[in-house]
């Protein structure tokens, strides 16, 4: 049988992470993980994310962003999922995710009709792992092998959302610093996983000081291509609706490929948080920006190797968290809810 290249990426990137420093929790994902007891799990998402490109061209761009949220706090669980209770302050109320992270109601979705296949199998957490990488493939990207089996968290916390997701006004420095506090590195990592803005849509408030008083300098960013400045100034004028949404990449704004990479290098990238990759003196991140505009291939087999990675931070599996009947709430009180709170206990 023939294997492509980011086929055997993944197949190696799996190996070494099974030999890691936690070969427990590593051990215990599998690419087969659903293999006998919930066959069709990624054809069943697929399927709904297709459903939704119908009427929702941003919604693969969400989905991934979901997954990335939820990953760099307190790692891939599906906290990011759950609503607030009395004993839970939800991330979804988070800064970086308040009237900005959508596509819950899609997860529901594909949860429901998961359950309808295969009962209590399949976690919220592989749900939103499984989501992105069929979100990139539909979208032009590359396409990979997800490691399954992980739990879902019995609790959220807001404040580390608050500490942890990187955010579109920060400095290259700041950037580095939060992928590497979550065990991803500051260079290759950050840059290929910045590159999921290739498709989807930003805010105005996101990127409007850098068109207007950027720094308080009361001048837009030096580093903005002046015709782009233009076209965003008209999109998004001084004092107007900062929830107004364009595109993050004006190449090919629904497509995933290199072009994001394209745009930084004539200063075309839409947040502060992109352009800064390139526009660092000095940064090691300039050289990669322009190897992944020169060549879409590394940029797709460096994407592959740090989603896996990010995908397998800090996850629960074996008889710690719970598979959640329903993504935004943990399970109730039930005797199996109660052994796996005690057991997962931190």
């Amino acid at each position: 049988m023939h294997l492509s290249p980011l086929m055997l990426v993944a197949i190696a990137l799996y190996a070494i992470l099974v030999g890691s420093l936690r070969p427990l929790a590593y051990a215990q994902l599998s690419p087969t993980f659903y293999d006998q007891s919930c066959p069709n799990v990624s054809n069943i998402i697929r399927g709904v994310i297709q459903e939704s490109l119908q009427s929702d061209s941003r919604i693969g761009a969400s989905l991934i962003r979901l997954h990335f949220h939820d990953c760099f706090v307190n790692g891939c669980d599906a906290s990011i999922l759950l609503d607030n209770t009395d004993t839970i302050e939800s991330e979804k109320q988070a800064a970086a995710n308040n009237n900005s992270a959508r596509g819950f109601d899609v997860v529901d979705t594909m949860k429901a009709r998961l359950e309808s296949a295969c009962p209590g199998i399949v976690s919220c957490a592989d749900i939103l792992t499984v989501a992105a990488q069929q979100s990139v493939d539909l979208a032009g990207g590359p396409t990979w092998t997800n490691l399954l089996g992980r739990r879902d968290s019995l609790t959220a916390s807001r404040s580390q959302a608050n500490l942890s997701i990187p955010g579109p006004f920060e400095t290259l420095d700041q950037l580095k610093s939060k992928f590497t506090a979550v065990g991803l590195n500051n260079n290759t990592d950050l840059v290929a996983l910045s590159g999921a803005h290739t498709f989807g849509r930003a805010q105005c408030r996101t990127f409007s000081p850098r068109l207007y008083n950027f720094n308080n300098t009361n001048s837009p960013d030096p580093t903005l291509n002046t015709t782009y400045l233009q076209t965003l100034q008209q999109i998004c004028p001084q004092g107007g609706n900062g929830s107004v949404i364009t595109n993050l990449d004006l190449t090919t704004p629904d497509t995933f490929d290199n072009e994001y990479f394209s745009n930084l290098l004539i200063g075309e990238g839409l947040l502060q948080s992109d352009q800064e990759l390139f526009n660092t003196t000095g940064a090691d991140t300039v050289a990669i920006v322009q190897n992944f505009s020169a060549n879409q291939t590394a940029f797709f087999e460096s994407f592959v190797t740090s989603m896996l990675r990010m995908g397998n931070l800090s996850v629960l599996t074996g008889t710690t968290g719970e598979i959640r009947l329903n993504c935004s709430k943990v399970n109730g009180n039930s005797s199996a809810g109660a052994e796996t709170l005690l057991v997962s206990s931190m």
